[in-house]
């Protein structure tokens, strides 16, 4: 497999830290973007394991960071060839008392930072004439998820978005997919109760939580040459959760 430069947003821990992991283990460069300083916690442990990563600190929310973040890559190891857009942030509520603040916050993150990163990469990978994106979503946008109707958009409208790019990208050597994780185990399940754990597992058809490094190898698989022919889909990486959807 060809050595790629890959950007991975959200990569400060959990799905987005074993993502680009999995990528740097594949032999990519791989910066890791995060809003805050964490992400380089994410390029020491990929350079402890002997790759190669750069932490980039961007909202991808904000069109001007994300312009930014790209430069330092550019300008370190030329253009994105592979895009991994696994930034989000949850605002939880009932609907009839979400504010308004609470969904744009989450749509800005989940859904236009997707936007902005792709418009921001997709005239090199052009040029190129190559190129991988994967967004991450949630098994939630499809099946929907009580109190997160903000998410459970923003996450939907993520394949609406992908499968636009793919038809329009197509033509160039570019693919797009959507992978859609179920129940992860985080930090944030690891502070919920046993009994939410227990109802969580009940729910999947396999019995079990996934793992950060599950996701993280589906996404790999789609960003590789082998994934060529692959593109405009949603791949569910959640135990059975969402069949049917």
């Amino acid at each position: 497999m060809s050595a790629r430069v890959a950007l991975v947003t959200g990569a400060s821990r959990g799905i987005g830290r074993a993502i680009a992991s999995e990528l740097a283990g594949a032999g990519h460069r791989v910066a890791c973007c995060a809003s805050s300083e964490a992400a380089k916690e994410t390029q020491a442990e990929i350079e402890a394991g002997g790759g190669t990563a750069l932490a980039v600190r961007a909202d991808v929310g904000d069109a001007d960071a994300v312009d930014a973040a790209f430069g330092e890559i550019e300008s370190t190891w030329g253009p994105v060839e592979i895009l991994v857009n696994n930034a989000g942030i949850t605002a939880d509520g009932l609907i009839a008392r979400m504010s308004d603040e609470h969904w744009n916050d989450v749509l800005r993150t989940n859904l236009t930072g997707a936007f902005h990163t792709i418009r921001r990469a997709t005239p090199k990978m052009m040029r190129g004439r190559w190129g991988r994106i994967v967004n991450v979503s949630s098994v939630s946008g499809q099946a929907g998820a009580p109190g997160q109707a903000n998410y459970a958009a923003a996450k939907a409208g993520l394949l609406g978005l992908s499968r636009s790019i793919a038809r329009e990208l197509a033509p160039r050597g570019i693919t797009c997919n959507v992978v859609a994780p179920g129940p992860i185990v985080t930090a944030m399940t690891d502070a919920m109760p046993a009994d939410w754990r227990a109802v969580m597992e009940a729910t999947v058809p396999l019995g079990r939580l996934g793992s950060p490094e599950e996701v993280a190898a589906v996404v790999a698989f789609l960003c590789s040459e082998p994934a060529g022919y692959v593109t405009g889909a949603l791949v569910p990486v959640d135990g059975g959760l969402g069949m049917g959807h």
